[in-house]
């Protein structure tokens, strides 16, 4: 593949397009410091609370530079430029397209890139997303990694981008559509993701099986599939992360493709696969009865690769992210979705208020429970979507009976 570059949007190209608009003024100085890097945000919409996204988008182009032996970075929505920057700095990006439709940010982001890196290793763009990532296809200019950090459903991007994504690269994309992944606006749902989302109590889950779906949908159409790398969710905005790895062929299954029930009833839930629609039942009822909600299609596979996520890991502590503070943060979250990657989950997650609702119990820790259903031979471990919540193969009615077996000793001890 040719790696053409798309000459930069200068601003008196850009006011040559626009002749009634004047150059944009001197935007004031804010300054943020994020892992030893000072940089200027400006007036541009900049999140600090996002950190922790860019920190795991630099880490995967580091390692896809380490294996493959360079590595060009399209930031769609750079924003002030700060992931344009630490692409550049930290995981040494050969080359980096900073692209913002908003000109007015232009002079934040090359002060930024100056500061880093000398201009043959980057250029600042001013086009709208599509049009850039469509360009990019046209010209045959395709890129290891491209990084769109949307706002709203996202799913409008995702067929331009992987287009001018080279076949094994990665795809790094977002959502922040958190009504429609609370089954909210299911009619938006379909339209953006082609999946039906009703609401359900691990709604932030579904938020990221409902983007990478998107995207299984849209790669399949091109001839490709996808395989998530990790799944990232935070609570601010909400925001949905993920990284893709983009390979050539359809997928050899639609297993991971599929719906997925909830059972208001019981509290169960389980994936369908597109033959089964028609047998869709719970163990609790074996018809389908108006307790039963089902959504999709989703992505009801895992939602990230524990050998990825290891080789990150790895890195972090070799670059001294990891330990207190701000490295302990990410140790954590690591940690938490290596446990999560264990193939034996199944989509969802059982939410402590809900198990103490259903049994009308007061709940022990829920190290205790987990203890107990690995001993019951369980797979279990922890939600990095929800503090208060576990992911297990054990269904809800079961992990209540035995919560509930946990309490017995000490209720008959005070019985005496």
């Amino acid at each position: 593949m040719s790696s053409l570059s798309l000459k930069p949007l200068s601003f008196s190209t850009y006011n040559s397009l626009n002749p009634k608009r004047n150059l944009p003024p001197h935007c004031k100085s804010h300054y943020q410091t994020e892992r030893g890097h000072q940089f200027d945000v400006g007036d541009t919409f900049f999140r600090r609370e996002s950190a922790t996204a860019r920190d795991l988008g630099v880490l995967s182009a580091a390692l896809y530079r380490n294996t493959a032996g360079s590595l060009r970075v399209l930031d769609a929505m750079c924003g002030c430029g700060i992931r344009s920057l630490r692409y550049l700095a930290e995981a040494e990006a050969d080359f980096v397209v900073a692209n913002d439709a908003n000109v007015d940010y232009r002079e934040v982001i090359l002060g930024n890139l100056s500061s880093v890196s000398s201009s043959y290793r980057w250029e600042v763009n001013h086009l709208p997303a599509t049009r850039l990532l469509a360009e990019c296809y046209v010209r045959k200019d395709y890129f290891d990694l491209i990084d769109v950090d949307s706002f709203g459903s996202g799913s409008s991007y995702l067929r331009v981008a992987l287009d001018a994504v080279k076949l094994g690269g990665l795809l790094y994309i977002t959502s922040t559509d958190g009504l429609s992944s609370g089954g909210h606006r299911p009619q938006q749902s379909l339209a953006a993701y082609g999946a039906y989302v009703q609401p359900l109590p691990y709604c932030n889950e579904i938020g990221l099986r409902m983007l990478i779906g998107g995207a299984v949908r849209e790669a399949s159409v091109l001839g490709y599939h996808v395989v998530p790398l990790f799944s990232y969710y935070s609570y601010h905005g909400p925001v949905f992360r993920v990284l893709l790895q983009v390979k050539r062929g359809k997928s050899p299954s639609s297993r991971y493709y599929s719906f997925i029930s909830y059972c208001n009833q019981c509290g169960n839930s389980q994936a369908f696969s597109w033959n089964e629609l028609g047998e869709i039942s719970c163990p609790c009822n074996t018809n389908v009865s108006r307790s039963l909600m089902v959504s999709g299609p989703l992505w009801t596979g895992p939602l990230h690769n524990a050998h990825h996520l290891t080789e990150m890991m790895s890195l972090a502590e070799q670059w001294g992210w990891l330990g207190d503070g701000e490295g302990k943060n990410l140790e954590k979250l690591l940690k938490l979705m290596i446990d999560e990657s264990d193939p034996k989950l199944p989509v969802g997650y059982l939410n402590a208020d809900e198990i103490a609702s259903r049994g009308k119990l007061d709940l022990p820790p829920l190290s205790t429970i987990m203890n107990s259903l690995h001993e019951e031979g369980y797979a279990v471990s922890r939600s990095h979507i929800a503090s208060n919540a576990i992911k297990t193969d054990c269904p809800m009615v079961e992990c209540v009976r035995i919560v509930k077996q946990l309490q017995q000793p000490a209720e008959v001890g005070s019985c005496h």
